[in-house]
């Protein structure tokens, strides 16, 4: 996909979720939040600053594996998710990285029928 699909994507992602969940145009954090809850699979209950963190870490691990840099290692006594970085993730410029992670995003959502 080029620059100019994955903005017009983007944007009717972040429109969706908006809608979705009453709220204002989210940004890359809030959509890798909302992708770790889901993977989580616990639902909205109340995280703490660093369950937010590792929530996000999770997303970002869950993206990456659709790229084979991380594979899922199993779940730990309380269900979270474990990731093994499988091969290192190239060093993007900050545009790359932005330009990756909105793409990556977009696809999970198509994947689970959000878009």
């Amino acid at each position: 996909m080029q620059a100019t699909d994955i903005n017009k994507k983007w944007k009717q992602l972040q429109e969706a979720i908006s809608k979705a969940f009453d709220t204002d145009i989210p940004d890359i954090k809030v959509m890798l939040f909302l992708i770790g809850v889901q993977e989580l699979g616990k639902g909205p209950i109340s995280y703490s600053k660093r369950e937010k963190e590792e929530l996000m870490h999770i997303a970002t691990c869950r993206l990456f594996s659709s790229l084979g840099f991380y594979e899922l290692e199993g779940l730990d006594e309380q269900g979270w998710p474990h990731w093994n970085l499988v091969k290192p993730i190239p060093n993007y410029t900050l545009m790359e990285q932005e330009m990756v992670m909105k793409s990556l995003i977009i696809d999970y959502f198509e994947e689970v029928n959000m878009i």
